[in-house]
């Protein structure tokens, strides 16, 4: 196995196998992701803008971080991980919720993940891999509802299908408080 083997899945997210993460995406196989959706104590989302040298959907904004565990790697443990690679810091993770989703881009590859949502809260210093991240900011949960509606397509797939369940799954959140 290569650190760029992910986990294949099924429809419960129980393991099948491994698999080499761009072989899986031409082949548009079934595997486990996760979302990282950090906040900061205004309540603002920590959105990036995707370095454009990603192999897929380069130069669209999207939540804090997102990947694959690696076989053998819990999600949150790999999460915690690409946090800190991607950006620079580490904070506890809390799983939110989960989702399945298939995307397919211009380039063959298709995105189909069993994706685990994680959220966190962050107020410190932000140091971007320039490799993974080409921007990045905070703005205000509506700010980004509105940006949604009006222009879609400045936004990564995943996003737009995880960012409505985000805000149910927050005011569910808020009730309970």
């Amino acid at each position: 196995m290569s650190q760029h083997d992910i986990i294949l899945v099924n429809e419960k997210d129980e393991e099948t196998g491994t698999g080499e993460k761009m072989d899986v995406h031409y082949k548009a196989l079934l595997h486990r992701a996760f979302s990282v959706f950090i906040f900061n104590n205004q309540g603002e989302m920590l959105l990036q803008r995707r370095a454009m040298t990603k192999y897929h959907s380069g130069g669209l904004w999207t939540n804090a971080c997102c990947s694959h565990p690696r076989p053998g790697e819990t999600s949150i443990a790999g999460a915690q991980r690409r946090l800190k690679e991607e950006l620079g810091f580490a904070v506890p993770l809390t799983e939110a919720f989960e989702f399945v989703y298939k995307a397919a881009f211009d380039n063959g590859l298709t995105e189909n993940e069993f994706d685990h949502v994680f959220t966190g809260e962050y107020n410190g210093v932000i140091v971007p891999d320039p490799a993974e991240v080409m921007d990045y900011c905070y703005k205000p949960v509506e700010d980004i509802r509105k940006e949604l509606s009006a222009s879609p397509e400045k936004y990564t797939a995943w996003f737009l299908i995880a960012f409505p369940r985000l805000e149910e799954y927050l005011k569910i959140v808020r009730r309970e408080r």
